[in-house]
């Protein structure tokens, strides 16, 4: 072998050393007697270097999972000696190999055993067996192997083949993995699980180590062996004698919670659990102490979960079968295990807690299904609803200013919990409502001296509620009177008792999140709006000293706003004027820290143009404080953009851009407060957004940081169209010619949908404008795509394939709109060289979205032009190109008809075809008949079987016919 090629395996050594190792591990997959220099290398133990061992089993691997078949008999059985070989070396060697060398072993073993255990090697386990006898190393190799064969049988996890051939794979090895199993069970299975039993019987004391592996493989094969060979008095016995040895419970719990998880008669399961809960609880393992081990009692909790779910699952099948006493019997047993079930819901480490929920689940929706409950039964659901209540508290270490991973798993955990939640209002909703405004009233009368996690809870639960309760619309307020006169209660409280100053963040931002959440509570009682808009505005809500606050709250303050609409009248202009300094432009001058961040500022605007537009008064006022709400952000644009025009370092001119761009995107979010019922002009604000137009377009003209700026103004003006109409229109030209100078693919594609809307939405009224323009904007795309572009350059393709799609729906939108007189007015070459451009994205280009939108514009234009009194020469261009378009493409190998867009673009190439028939009649036919079809030498009487479907009424009918005609035509 290459011995300097192979120093680069070690993981110290450098960059080149390193390539070098790779592309030497390349040339020996591909060589023909590579391996066996491996092989000999391993069953010789000629090297003693970790890397370079691990680099001969990948090599052999390699040899086994791809090219094995290519071998011949005594190379085959040349690898079997030699693992065999390897194997035997382990028990003498003076030290074990690395793990990872065991494992990438073990690996290779079972790879060879799925590929010859049914043909070539059916004594596989036994011939392992026999070298490996009691050998503590030779045992680890073993039960590596096991879990490797497990792993390649059964573990959905591993990922053996490429995507393309993914589920054709899948479905033999499913039926080779099937087979295999068979086998082993009739050939191998009993001795295998007599040697689990040896093996846990000699290590249990003296092995802590071996014992878990061995415990490991029991539980994994338990899944797919019959199970009466492990779930017998002899196994249970030992297993049950581990849960009592610290060092080997944890792993007799998982095994124990794979026999109980296996699949059997729902009688026989119940007896199997309540056997091993009798010999379990007599163990003293029932009664939980806080002190226990956690990392046991995680496992011990994911077991009792899953006996508890285990029973239930008999449960309802013995209630399908109609068996009713069994079905009995086994909720018994069920309510025996909620005392213990409860006692690990509440303890205080939370995956003990989390491992228990889907019993606990389960157990709540057996409830739900039955007609009464007991005494008992009610009890516990009371119980499991304080465990929840208690368990949703945040604990003294989560960090609220630093989230991490454990905060974010507690927050994973609050999910479940609410699903627990969700679950007892189904079974209970009045204990629920009783039990909440219990904690809640008791909680709220003494906030000041109660710790914060209490209090966020109380308020969560509330706000829990709105979702445990459903109603429509939020109208929990009105309809049961008892629900609606608690929740108000609940509500009234929350907001006259100040706790809203509390000062922790959770606090204050739950406060909040309720208060929006229950926003009808203020359309019953009005008289509280003036506190908590109070809230929203002060150092409790925009102005709190914590970040994360002052931005959900923005967020929140917009919706509170939008959904009290009227009722915010009395304080329309007190609220404008208190938000004024949250309103300013923050300068992209050093050293000014902004209360909002840009992003947050974006509500705020929104809710100011919101109050001003939802007011009841008159157009004039309205006017005026729109006026004066955008008048701030003309004046700081105007100012700024001198400033830009004059900036030099790059920096700075980014950081002004990006100012500019806010007060654009500022003006623009105001927009979003006018609806059908209240337009732009009901409420006398054209002039205003009028001015702001004139104000920004200048923009369009700076040269520096063109994509910021004009991003910005494309995104106004979109806005612009939608709530000035017609208004707008002067405007459209010169803004047109400033984005069309000088632009790339990215800007061109951005600014084509605003053509679209343009022409979508005002049609003929701007034609003489799409006239004049489209030339230059078909030239400026033009432009860009014969740019030449590396070769490698993925984006540069994809930004084409994107302005390639653009250019397509601008003429689709020109054509469906009725323009195609905009089309027909360029002159006879430039018609002609946009027809070609479609013909050309219809066949040309391996993109089916693009090909669907040209077959559209062609059946379209067809539809227009195709008539007896159509352009002169457009006829012509339909049989000699148009046609042939709709063949040569989906006979393309690119054009895959297994792809639902692909489809989809037939489709259309289908309809192109009926309208050309539809506009031509028999002559298509004829032409069809007796010139094009059998130019492609197409059989006579195919050509007639296509020339039937056709002319079928009936569209779909045609349509399936020609996906079938091109699936026969494709080799």
């Amino acid at each position: 072998m290459d011995e300097q090629a192979l120093l680069g395996l070690n993981p110290n050594a450098d960059a080149d050393f390193r390539q070098r190792a790779l592309a030497y591990f390349e040339q020996l997959k591909i060589s023909q007697d590579a391996w066996q220099v491996c092989a000999e290398a391993l069953a010789q133990s000629i090297y003693s270097d970790d890397h370079i061992k691990f680099f001969c089993f990948q090599v052999l691997e390699h040899q086994i999972k791809f090219k094995y078949s290519e071998l011949t008999e005594v190379q085959q059985q040349l690898i079997r000696e030699t693992l065999i070989t390897w194997l035997q070396a382990q028990m003498l060697n003076p030290q074990p190999e690395k793990t990872f060398i065991r494992n990438k072993a073990a690996q290779v073993f079972a790879l060879l055993f799925v590929t010859e255990y049914l043909t070539k090697w059916p004594k596989f386990f036994f011939d392992v067996l026999s070298v490996v006898d009691l050998n503590p190393r030779g045992v680890d190799m073993y039960l590596r192997i096991l879990m490797a064969v497990d792993a390649e049988l059964v573990d959905r996890d591993v990922v053996h083949t490429s995507e393309a051939s993914y589920y054709f794979a899948l479905t033999f090895e499913a039926r080779r993995n099937t087979l295999l199993k068979d086998t082993m069970r009739e050939q191998c299975i009993p001795s295998l699980v007599e040697s689990w039993y040896q093996i846990l019987q000699n290590y249990q004391y003296n092995n802590s180590e071996l014992t878990c592996q061995c415990l490991e493989v029991v539980g994994a094969y338990v899944s797919w062996i019959d199970l009466s060979l492990i779930a017998n008095e002899r196994f249970i016995n030992m297993l049950l004698g581990h849960m009592s040895v610290e060092v080997l419970r944890e792993e007799a719990c998982d095994c124990l919670f794979e026999i109980v998880n296996k699949g059997m008669d729902p009688i026989d399961k119940t007896k199997l659990v309540e056997s091993l809960c009798q010999v379990l609880q007599s163990a003293g393992l029932f009664s939980i102490d806080q002190e226990d081990d956690v990392d046991f009692l995680a496992r011990f909790s994911k077991l009792v979960n899953g006996m508890g779910q285990a029973l239930i699952a008999s449960w309802t099948k013995l209630i399908k079968n109609g068996d009713m006493k069994s079905a009995q019997d086994t909720l018994q047993a069920i309510e025996a295990k909620v005392a213990l079930m409860l006692q690990l819901l509440i303890h205080e480490d939370d995956d003990i807690s989390s491992n228990i929920i889907g019993f606990c689940y389960d157990y709540l929706h057996i409830l739900k299904q039955l007609s009464a409950l007991s005494d008992q039964q009610k009890a516990n659901v009371e119980a499991i609803m304080l465990a929840v209540m208690k368990k949703l508290t945040y604990d003294e270490e989560y960090n609220f200013e630093n989230e991490g991973e454990d905060e974010a798993m507690f927050v994973e955990y609050r999910k479940q919990l609410k699903l627990l939640l969700d679950r007892l209002a189904q079974v209970s909703p009045e204990l629920l409502l009783a039990s909440v405004r219990r904690v809640f009233n008791t909680t709220l009368q003494n906030w000041q001296t109660t710790r914060f996690m209490e209090v966020e809870v109380a308020i969560r639960l509330l706000y829990m509620l709105a979702e445990a309760l459903p109603v429509s619309h939020g109208a929990h307020f009105s309809g049961d009177v008892t629900k609606a006169t608690a929740l108000q209660d609940m509500m009234r409280t929350l907001v006259t008792s100040g706790v809203s100053a509390y000062q922790h963040t959770s606090v204050t931002l739950e406060f909040f999140e309720t208060v929006v959440r229950y926003e009808k509570f203020f359309a019953v009682e009005p008289q509280h709006i003036p506190t908590v808009l109070m809230a929203f505005l002060d150092h409790r809500g925009l102005r709190h000293t914590s970040p994360k606050v002052r931005s959900r709250t923005a967020y929140l303050f917009s919706r509170f706003v939008k959904s009290l609409n009227k009722q915010m009248n009395p304080f329309i202009e007190d609220v404008l004027n208190r938000i004024q300094d949250l309103l300013e432009l923050s300068p992209p001058e050093n050293g000014y820290q902004a209360l909002l961040s840009s992003d947050d500022q974006l509500f705020i605007y929104e809710t100011a143009g919101v109050l001003i537009v939802n007011s009841e008064y008159s157009a004039e006022r309205k006017q005026v404080l729109m006026r004066n709400l955008l008048t701030p952000l003309m004046e700081k644009f105007k100012v700024l953009l001198e400033k830009l025009m004059m900036a030099q370092d790059e920096d700075r001119q980014m950081a002004l851009a990006d100012c500019l761009n806010h007060a654009v995107g500022f003006a623009s979010r105001t927009s979003k407060a006018f609806s059908n019922k209240q337009t732009v002009k009901q409420c006398g604000c054209s002039e205003v957004y009028l001015d702001c137009l004139q104000t920004f377009l200048p923009a369009l003209s700076c040269p520096l940081q063109k994509e910021v700026l004009r991003s910005g103004v494309r995104t106004f003006l979109h806005r612009m169209i939608i709530c000035l109409e017609e208004e707008v229109l002067p405007f459209i030209p010169s803004a047109s010619e400033h984005m069309l100078k000088d632009c790339e693919a990215k800007d061109l594609q951005e600014f084509i949908p605003l053509i679209n809307q343009i022409t979508a939405k005002f049609k003929t009224q701007v034609s003489p404008f799409l006239q004049q323009m489209f030339m230059p904007l078909l030239h400026a795309i033009f432009e860009v795509l014969l740019l030449p572009a590396e070769e490698n350059d993925q984006s540069a393709a994809l930004e084409k394939q994107m302005l390639r799609r653009s250019y397509f729906a601008f003429l689709q939108t020109v054509t469906g709109s009725g323009m195609s007189e905009v089309i027909a007015n360029q002159g006879a070459e430039n018609v002609e060289r946009v027809l070609f451009t479609v013909i050309q994205g219809a066949v040309d280009y391996p993109d089916p979205i693009a090909q669907k939108t040209c077959f559209i514009i062609l059946s379209k234009l067809v539809e227009l032009w195709g008539g007896k009194d159509g352009p002169v020469g457009f006829a012509d261009f339909v049989y000699k190109h148009i046609v042939p378009a709709c063949f040569l493409a989906p006979l393309k190998q690119t054009f895959d008809l297994a792809d639902a867009q692909t489809v989809l673009a037939l489709s259309e190439c289908a309809v192109t075809l009926k309208t050309i028939h539809l506009k031509r009649g028999p002559e298509c036919i004829q032409y069809l008949q007796q010139e094009y079809l059998p130019s492609l030498q197409v059989a006579p009487e195919i050509i007639q079987e296509f020339c039937q479907a056709l002319q079928q009424p009936d569209a779909k009918v045609f349509k399936n016919y020609l996906k079938v005609f091109f699936q026969r035509a494709k080799p």
